[in-house]
């Protein structure tokens, strides 16, 4: 049978105080502004970024949603939105 060793002169440990949920902050929402997005010959078009994001998103899940072609996506979705704006 094992002996336990008390160690002497070891700091003692405090249970941390469990959190209520009243004593919690509310989660900031950050406000970011909707920016128009720069097209390949640099002018500014009329399309954010979260247009581009969902064209892509979805081109994405069109594909079978495979890994490593995210710029393709992406490149695409800006050619798209930037074709109907103009």
């Amino acid at each position: 049978m094992a002996k336990s060793v008390k160690k002497s002169g070891a700091a003692k440990k405090v249970a941390a105080k469990p959190v209520e949920p009243a004593e919690r902050k509310p989660a900031q929402k950050k406000s970011v502004a909707k920016k128009p997005v720069a097209s390949a010959n640099g002018k500014s078009g009329s399309i954010t970024h979260d247009q581009v994001a969902l064209l892509a998103h979805r081109f994405w899940i069109e594909r079978g949603r495979g890994h490593g072609r995210h710029e393709e996506d992406w490149f695409r979705a800006e050619r798209e939105l930037h074709a109907k704006a103009s």
